[in-house]
């Protein structure tokens, strides 16, 4: 319903247009506050890149991050990633993830940046302590924040928005008439903007994401997911008709779609009873992150990369470079 209501398929979102003014009003009030210096930013010691969306979840945005990540490292460059961390369980913070580090405590997108780009990652609901943190253990050349675009309190060096081609940007409505935490207006302002499926308008980046092999939970064996059979597809993600749409258009025949919250927490008695003997469950690397403890034998993901073109991407890159060259000789 919620996903009517913003597309601007139901008039619905009208009952809520008060709460939505309120909610941009309260908005615009914090941002003149940074501006004006009523309230304090923090600006770290290395260039920021900010990787952040307008509206909320499931735009694509953590595989920009690990695309950036592993771009970057392959320029020579020591990144870390911070996040606040949504849907940790952590008893302190900041955290700074570890080899053992569960989904649970930290979340379950900053483990997948971890485990997926070996880059130091720290949590907290300030960025600014995470920042901190990493750099006590870690010698970095820029830091990363998946997601962040509205935490003024971090000053930033380079803003990249991740929007989603197909939905775009709904009715336009604020939040909660509308999936919108910021105007469109504010691309104006951004350094970069990449759009993920659909098409492209001037001045965006075009993105799509490339499938890799579907990999077993357990046993770690690999094959092109259109060879699974009798699948049963999960996803607990922002938006999971995604999931389920981009399995479709690859061929393989789901028999029954499982949609959860994002960050859903999973236990081994909610995900072993969605399928039958002879039946394959299939869950994205998200989901996958919190399973593992617990994967069954018939337990699959699909890991996917961000793909940009080859002259958008190099030309994105060059901005940051130049971005940390810059800071190199200040």
């Amino acid at each position: 319903m919620i996903q009517r209501i913003w597309s601007g398929k139901s008039l619905l979102y009208l009952i809520l247009v008060p709460l939505s003014c309120l909610y941009g009003l309260v908005g615009t009030l914090i941002r003149l506050s940074y501006r004006c210096g009523l309230r304090k930013s923090w600006r770290a010691p290395i260039p920021v890149v900010i990787v952040g969306n307008l509206t909320v979840g499931g735009n694509g945005k953590t595989p920009i991050v690990i695309w950036l990540v592993e771009k970057l490292q392959q320029r020579g460059y020591r990144v870390g990633v911070v996040s606040r961390g949504s849907g940790s369980k952590s008893t302190v913070y900041p955290l700074v993830l570890r080899q053992n580090t569960s989904a649970r405590e930290a979340g379950d997108e900053p483990v997948l940046i971890y485990q997926r780009t070996a880059a130091p990652v720290a949590i907290a609901p300030k960025r600014s302590d995470a920042i901190q943190a990493l750099l006590e253990h870690h010698h970095l050349d820029v830091v990363i924040t998946d997601d962040g675009l509205q935490h003024y309190a971090l000053q930033r060096d380079f803003e990249l928005v991740v929007i989603d081609g197909v939905r775009r940007f709904g009715n336009g409505w604020w939040l909660p008439a509308g999936p919108m935490r910021e105007r469109a207006s504010r691309l104006k302002s951004v350094a970069a903007c990449v759009t993920n499926g659909g098409v492209a308008e001037i001045g965006e980046i075009a993105m799509s994401l490339r499938v890799r092999e579907a990999i077993n939970m357990m046993s770690g064996e690999r094959c092109p997911v259109v060879k699974l059979t009798h699948v049963v597809a999960v996803a607990g993600i922002g938006y999971p008709p995604r999931f389920f749409e981009m399995l479709e258009a690859l061929g393989v025949y789901v028999e029954k779609k499982v949609a959860f919250s994002d960050h859903q927490q999973y236990q081994l008695a909610t995900l072993s009873v969605l399928t039958l003997v002879g039946q394959t469950l299939l869950m994205t690397e998200k989901d996958a992150v919190k399973c593992k403890a617990f994967a069954q034998p018939n337990w699959w993901y699909l890991p996917v990369d961000a793909v940009l073109p080859s002259i958008d991407a190099e030309q994105l890159l060059q901005k940051i470079e130049n971005l940390l060259i810059d800071q190199h000789f200040c």
